[in-house]
């Protein structure tokens, strides 16, 4: 099997089984971003105990690559401490600004060095973003309530 084909295959079953969906009623902080390009939505809520990320819960729709993103995003980083998910979304920040010419680092993203191919097509990296951008605008929210 090819590997972009594999790659794929990972981005649908996230899309079709996606991780942390469903918003949690209680949250250090809620946000919601829009892809005002394609139309893509995520509201992400945070809960913070200290700097660990507790709970990363979500909802939203858009196509199977926002969907698939926010899914593996959210099975990464609940559990790792703020300091350790900056290094992460980091990472994944610049898999998505590589053009095509990053494979990811497969020990700091795990499953999301997936997105690689996705970084070749730019109308498409907005949507592998979106949630990221709103778990980076989440964490500040929640750590100014602190």
């Amino acid at each position: 099997m090819e590997l972009d084909s594999l790659y794929q295959e990972v981005i649908l079953d996230h899309y079709k089984h996606p991780q942390h969906k469903g918003l949690s009623p209680s949250y250090s902080a809620q946000v919601s971003h829009v892809n005002t390009s394609c139309g893509d939505e995520i509201t992400l809520n945070i809960n913070l105990e200290g700097d660990l990320i507790s709970e990363l819960t979500w909802d939203g729709q858009g196509c199977s690559i926002s969907q698939a993103s926010v899914s593996m995003m959210t099975d990464l980083l609940t559990g790792k401490s703020l300091e350790q998910a900056a290094v992460i979304v980091k990472s994944f920040s610049e898999l998505m600004a590589s053009k095509g010419t990053s494979v990811g680092d497969p020990l700091v993203l795990e499953d999301a060095v997936v997105f690689a191919g996705v970084s070749k097509f730019p109308g498409r990296v907005k949507c592998s973003l979106l949630g990221w951008m709103a778990f980076k605008d989440a964490a500040i929210q929640a750590q100014a309530k602190g």
